[in-house]
């Protein structure tokens, strides 16, 4: 069964000019997987996708907002300076969430055990609005497709240094779709949301889970946080497939936000999300990229192999504290905030 990489260079038209999100980021990461014979691998093949149609982005987007992203604003959060207006941003924008609905489509249809779009992960964008550098929420628009195949339950694991805003809000009341996202706190940065009060709507309690770590925070306490959260709650759910976010912006160099991740920090969860994949789901797993501010010094690196930062990650597994720190609080009120609505007990380490 083979991994699909859904690539082409049209990708790298999601430009916003003079910006942060530089798709230089994807290209680099994309050079560096054939240097190092990774798309080479004879369990490795290439999908080159096809843009989004409208019945797939007014799934999920207001028809509205896409016509004023047509016209290219103003409006609707677009010409600002997050969200430039750019030419040929529809088609640029629809290519990344028609990428993102061929991964989610070569997994479901069985062709393919897991897929990527690394040039995907557009978690901010609304349904009426664009924020936070994304203007077509891919992830979303591939969740709400799967659920259109005939997925009941799935996944979506964010682990961008942002909260994944954009997807909790559009699955907020659907109980079919849990969204889990580790972040640095909102008291700090952006959007301002994923509070571990934020848990799903009335009829979807439990659908969403936050938790949102210290400024400062590196890789022993983010896998500790991961790991006594994230398995209990995606075993709890049992989903039919996992889709994850994986924002390389958490690394020490990112300009852009304070935690203190490694390569090889991220590189683990990565693995930690794959084996979750496995366990629960045959092996179903589909995953984007996101944001990453280090252009050169972080992102491709963050998805190779052989890239690391010479930090192998290590961790103490979360127990409840006399004395807890600022991230063991944090772990904590998530816990309590979650766990109850899954039958799982907040201050037990083995759940």
């Amino acid at each position: 069964m083979t991994s699909t990489v859904v690539w082409t260079e049209d990708l790298l038209r999601y430009d916003l000019g003079d910006h942060p999100l530089d798709p230089v980021r994807v290209e680099l990461t994309m050079a560096l997987a054939r240097d190092l014979g990774i798309l080479d691998r004879p369990d490795v093949s290439m999908c080159s996708p096809a843009p989004a149609d409208e019945a797939a982005l007014t799934r999920v987007h207001e028809r509205a907002y896409i016509e004023a992203v047509k016209r290219g604003g103003p409006g609707y959060g677009l010409d600002t300076p997050d969200n430039p207006v750019f030419p040929g941003m529809h088609e640029a924008a629809a290519l990344v969430a028609g990428a993102t609905l061929a991964a989610a489509e070569e997994v479901w249809s069985g062709r393919a055990l897991r897929a990527v779009n690394i040039a995907g992960g557009l978690h901010h964008a609304m349904a009426d609005r664009a924020s936070g550098f994304c203007v077509y929420n891919d992830p979303a628009i591939a969740i709400a497709r799967l659920l259109d195949l005939g997925a009941t339950r799935i996944a979506y694991i964010d682990v961008d240094v942002h909260h994944g805003d954009g997807v909790q809000e559009i699955f907020y009341a659907d109980p079919r779709v849990l969204t889990v996202s580790l972040h640095e706190t909102p008291l700090a940065l952006f959007p301002g949301t994923g509070f571990p009060t934020e848990t799903g709507a009335p009829g979807a309690e439990g659908s969403a889970v936050n938790v949102a770590l210290p400024p400062g925070t590196g890789d022993p306490g983010w896998l500790r946080a991961f790991h006594a959260v994230v398995p209990s709650v995606v075993r709890a759910f049992a989903p039919e497939v996992v889709i994850s976010q994986c924002g390389a912006d958490g690394h020490r160099l990112d300009p852009l936000a304070d935690l203190r991740l490694s390569v090889d920090g991220q590189r683990e969860s990565y693995l930690a999300m794959r084996a979750l994949a496995d366990e629960l789901c045959g092996g179903r797993w589909i995953v984007t990229g996101g944001g990453g501010y280090a252009l050169v010094e972080a992102v491709p690196r963050a998805w190779p192999d052989r890239m690391t930062d010479g930090t192998p990650p290590r961790w103490q597994p979360w127990e409840p504290s006399g004395a807890p720190d600022a991230l063991d609080r944090a772990v904590l009120a998530t816990r309590r905030a979650v766990f109850p609505l899954y039958g799982l007990d907040p201050f037990d380490p083995r759940d």
